[in-house]
């Protein structure tokens, strides 16, 4: 029986990955949560992992009461964070948010187990330093997010995780070296749009915290339904694009779908468009990266066409959400611009969700914090975890010191230290 190990159980894609576990009857091992003891505990008692553990050391303790009738080993901390993440599990399933999900993925790999991501931050951060040891230790890195799971399923295998579907590959065709599948012409991401799709500019200066929570599709964390609102969602999804599928941001475009049934798409070089379509459901993509390359009857519905009057394409408004562009911009750019990106964002995002800032600000400061890496003329830094960590605090504390002059002439004193 495959076993499974759960990071982040607790979110929205934790409590749908145990769904599936439960209906497929896999064996959880282990399970890991931020703070929230009363829900890991009803977790607990239900699978009966041999670990748990919460980042929170005082709700760890709280657990640990909690569950001390049973067989399960309590843990908390980062430390017991990746001590589950190593625990040898078949698949780890990484559904941290944030960056804090980064260094349990690297636990996870070094153990030798598969890695189902949710977590974007793994490979927008952490770059090659993720794909690299993913290649070392031959296991797969298979994707969650809908729509990298989409393009996936649409014949583009992750090129990091499959080393044996890419040999027999290799094998049969010449591969152009380190890029894209050459009979690949591009990758087309849907995005819903969001809450405040159609809004100009200037609308969106007014909006509140509670207007940007009330997506229009999808049940997910606050941080990442902000995210959607503000389209930095689907810049990070660009850029782990990039990374997943080895393949150039100027290669993979963005479309807004506000149906979200066309998960997304790959058009290939005689321009047939293969996509993959589902309601929305995160079960499907979760599921699909347990069980690959198997398939199982899914507790998602089943998709009926009939249901949907139309099925609309647009283009989007890259004046009002210039989240993606900034993202190809991060690409570009290269060295750790990217975990620059992720960095401001996460740290503008939180802001924004205490009230401590405007919608439009959160673009302003992570623009700006761009702006100031790009001035460094570091580009070629190494890639060491300590490299991607340090520039991941250096972009949080520009967005701190720097959230009262959000016209952002950039200093020209920013230094960069490691």
């Amino acid at each position: 029986m495959k076993t499974l190990c759960i990071l982040g159980s607790t979110g929205s894609i934790g409590v749908q990955a145990l769904e599936v576990a439960r209906k497929l009857g896999l064996q959880v091992i282990a399970l890991t949560a931020g703070n929230n003891a009363a829900l890991l505990e009803e977790q607990i008692r239900e699978f009966r992992p041999s670990i748990a553990a919460l980042a929170d050391e005082k709700a760890a303790a709280d657990l640990r009461v909690r569950v001390a009738d049973t067989k399960t080993r309590v843990l908390g901390g980062a430390q017991g964070i990746a001590k589950c993440a190593s625990c040898g599990a078949n698949t780890v399933l990484n559904a941290i948010v944030g960056i804090a999900g980064l260094e349990p993925t690297l636990h996870a790999i070094s153990a030798g187990s598969d890695i189902a991501l949710a977590n974007k931050e793994t490979l927008v951060a952490g770059g090659r330093l993720v794909t690299d040891a993913v290649r070392e230790k031959g296991v797969k890195l298979l994707p969650v997010d809908s729509e990298h799971s989409a393009i996936f399923q649409a014949g583009m295998p992750p090129l990091a995780g499959h080393a044996s579907t890419l040999a027999k590959i290799n094998s049969l065709r010449p591969r152009q070296k380190q890029a894209a599948d050459p009979y690949v012409k591009r990758l087309i991401l849907t995005a819903s749009g969001g809450p405040f799709f159609g809004k100009t500019r200037a609308e969106l200066e007014q909006v509140t915290l509670q207007d940007a929570l009330k997506h229009p599709n999808w049940s997910m964390g606050a941080k990442i339904t902000v995210d959607s609102a503000t389209m930095f969602n689907k810049g990070l999804e660009l850029i782990e694009a990039v990374r997943l599928f080895d393949i150039p941001a100027e290669r993979i475009e963005v479309v807004v779908h506000r149906q979200s049934v066309v998960h997304s798409l790959v058009e290939y070089t005689d321009n047939s468009v293969i996509a993959q379509l589902g309601v929305p459901d995160m079960t499907i993509p979760i599921q699909y990266a347990i069980t690959y390359p198997e398939r199982h009857p899914s507790p998602a519905p089943q998709l009926d066409l009939t249901q949907y009057a139309s099925l609309t394409f647009e283009e989007p408004d890259d004046e009002a959400f210039p989240a993606v562009n900034l993202a190809r911009r991060a690409c570009k750019i290269g060295g750790l611009a990217t975990a620059v990106y992720n960095g401001a964002n996460e740290q503008a995002n939180e802001m924004f969700r205490a009230g401590e800032i405007r919608f439009l600000d959160i673009t302003k400061l992570v623009t700006a914090a761009i702006d100031a890496y790009a001035a460094q003329s570091i580009s070629t830094i190494g890639h060491t975890l300590e490299d991607v960590l340090s520039i991941d605090k250096w972009s949080r504390e520009f967005v701190l010191s720097n959230v009262g002059d959000v016209a952002l002439n950039v200093p020209s004193n920013i230094n960069i230290n490691f």
